[in-house]
Parts: C-alpha cells; sequence; structure tokens
C-alpha cells in the first residue's frame, strides 16, 4: 500500500480538486494522510466530507507545533504503507501518478526514490523563473544526473516523489527542523546513497498561486539556500587535502565566502572580473580563473548565475578535464 501524506492550512479554494486528483488515480490501494494544520477556513469541513465518503482517507488533526514539518511527522507516525508519498493540497495528481512511481520502486526494490517529470499551471500569467525551473527539472528526468546537479537546487520536487518508508526513515524522514524541508529531505537521501528512478511521463501538476506557502512563508524567502547546500558538501563531497575553489565574487559569492570562512575553511577565490582581481575581500585574495590550471586536484563551487558565463567556465572546466559531481559543482 502507498500513504500519501498531505498537510492541509487553508486550502479551500483548491482542495476539493486535489482530492479529487487522488481518487481518480488508476492504482486503488493507498491511504491518504491528511492532517489539518489550524486551519481558518473551510478546510476540514471539506476534509471531513470526504473522509465519510471513503475510507481510504484518514483525517488528523495536529497537535503540536504548527507547521509542515510537524504536519508530515504526524502524518507519517500514522502510515501504516510499505510506500511513502506526499501531496500538496493546492496541487493536482495525474491518473497514473502512484502506479508510475510504485511500478518504477518495485522494478529496483530499496535504496531507490521514484520521481518523473512535472507541469506548473496557474489562473493568471505564470513566471519565467517557473517555467525555467520546470524545465530544468523534466531535463533531469530525461538524463539522470540528478544529484551531479543537487547543488544547483532542489532536484526533487516535493510532492513528485515517492520511496520505500524503511529507506525514508533511514534517511531521517521529516525528524531535522530545516526548511526548505523538501531540499533538506533530498540532500539526506543524496548523503545516504539512495538513488533516483525518474520516469518520462508526468507525474506531477504544480498549481502556482498568490497564496502557495513558497510565495508567502520566511522558511523559503531565500532561494539560493546556500548555508544548506554548502553544509551538505562540506559533510558530503568534499575530501579533505584537496583545495577548495570559489568561483565567483558577486553577491553569492561573497556569501558563500563569508560562510566558509566562519566554518574555518580555508579556500582559494577566483574570478573573470578585472577589477576585482589582486584585490582583498574578507582577508581573501581574489585570482584570475587562470589560476585554477595550476592547483592540485581542486574541487571548485561555482557561484556565478548568468547562463552565458556558466557555459564559458563550464567549457574551461572541461578542459582542464574536470568532471562534474566530482571536481566541480553548481551553486546557482
Amino acid at each position: 500500500m502507498i500513504s500519501i501524506l498531505l498537510p492541509v492550512y487553508n486550502n479551500e479554494p483548491h482542495l476539493e480538486a486535489c482530492l479529487g486528483s487522488i481518487l481518480s488515480q488508476t492504482l486503488n490501494n493507498w491511504e491518504l494522510l491528511a492532517v489539518d494544520d489550524y486551519s481558518e477556513d473551510g478546510s476540514p469541513g471539506i476534509l471531513q466530507r470526504y473522509a465519510r465518503k471513503d475510507v481510504r482517507i484518514r483525517l488528523l488533526q495536529n497537535q503540536g507545533p504548527k507547521g509542515i514539518i510537524p504536519a508530515l511527522r504526524l502524518a507519517l507516525l500514522h502510515s501504516r504503507g510499505r510506500y511513502i508519498s506526499r501531496m500538496d493540497a493546492d496541487d493536482l495528481m495525474p491518473a497514473g501518478k502512484l502506479d508510475t512511481l510504485r511500478s518504477l520502486l518495485q522494478a529496483r526494490g530499496p535504496g531507490w526514490v521514484a520521481t518523473g517529470k512535472v507541469r506548473y499551471f496557474s489562473d493568471e500569467e505564470l513566471g519565467e523563473g517557473y517555467r525555467r525551473y520546470q524545465d530544468w527539472l523534466n531535463g533531469l528526468a530525461d538524463s539522470g544526473r540528478h544529484f551531479e546537479e543537487i547543488y544547483r537546487e532542489c532536484v526533487l520536487p516535493s510532492p513528485a516523489w515517492m520511496v520505500l518508508k524503511d529507506d525514508l526513515l533511514r534517511c531521517g524522514a521529516f525528524e531535522p527542523e530545516v526548511y526548505p524541508e523538501d531540499y533538506s529531505l533530498c540532500f539526506r537521501f543524496y548523503e545516504h546513497g539512495l538513488r533516483i528512478a525518474a520516469s518520462p511521463e508526468l507525474v506531477h501538476l504544480w498549481r502556482d498561486h498568490p497564496a502557495r506557502a513558497s510565495r508567502n512563508l520566511l522558511a523559503y524567502a531565500d532561494h539560493t539556500f546556500l548555508a544548506l547546500k554548502l553544509h551538505y558538501f562540506l559533510k558530503v563531497d568534499y575530501r579533505a587535502g584537496r583545495p577548495i575553489v570559489l568561483w565567483g565574487a558577486g553577491r553569492k559569492g561573497k556569501e558563500a565566502a563569508r560562510r566558509l570562512l566562519e566554518e574555518g575553511v580555508r579556500f582559494h577565490w577566483v574570478c573573470d572580473t578585472p577589477g576585482k582581481i589582486g584585490k582583498d575581500i574578507y582577508g581573501v585574495r581574489l585570482q584570475s580563473f587562470e589560476a585554477v590550471a595550476g592547483l592540485n586536484n581542486p574541487q571548485i563551487l561555482v557561484l556565478v548565475a548568468a547562463p552565458g558565463a556558466q557555459a564559458e567556465i563550464k567549457g574551461h572546466l572541461q578542459v582542464w578535464n574536470l568532471h562534474p559531481g566530482k571536481d566541480f559543482f553548481f551553486f546557482c
């Protein structure tokens, strides 16, 4: 059985459509753990009505701290399925989502996370940033290079995955009080060696709207999440004895430099901006990017966001025979 974890907070406008998409799944062996997270609108009444109609829908009331993470913990605590997925109350499931994801896991066994392609939709004009993120995620589903790209952005969209419950618990599930919770969990899947199986099928429909949590909650305000990224780089990918190189001296590069210095981590700092080369920032002298070629076995963190500049940097890294996910990591 699949246990679907659904936190609900003031989702009255979209909740019935969400529940309808779950009820329309081609696979029937599921349970829905819907947690009302102190809603102040008509969401609890909608959940009660649907729970009375279908015994697979189990309504829980959050009694602890308010928030997505405590709600997910409560839902997981009451789950009975071998497979775990989650859902957002303003989104929709394509009819074959659960079947597609479970089939991927059944074919592979423990140690895998299943995902697939996603699509944003909105009653208003969809922002270009959302389109780029959607296309990037779907490109990863085609290439299978998810964990090579993990420091750019979350490579597993939060409601578009399924995993064995035992694997989820082994990775700490929703215990860490760290936001964004989906990115934190993704890093822990990576840390524990889980692999990603991606379907070419559409498995999730993301609804963008002004009240969406990712638009309004402070926990999601900083879309760079550099502290989280650097924490896991130092924990998982950094190899002591290899020199660290920061590439880029803009806002993100400076923030990364400050955080590494606070951690007591020494690094080389390079850029291709003539006016900055040779200057000291935070006591570290900036060098030309060409200095990378003279370093022995470096690990390079690229903090340059412009697509054209990234392509140029990648060209240099390939000339130096450096490999993504091992020798260099794009952080934006």
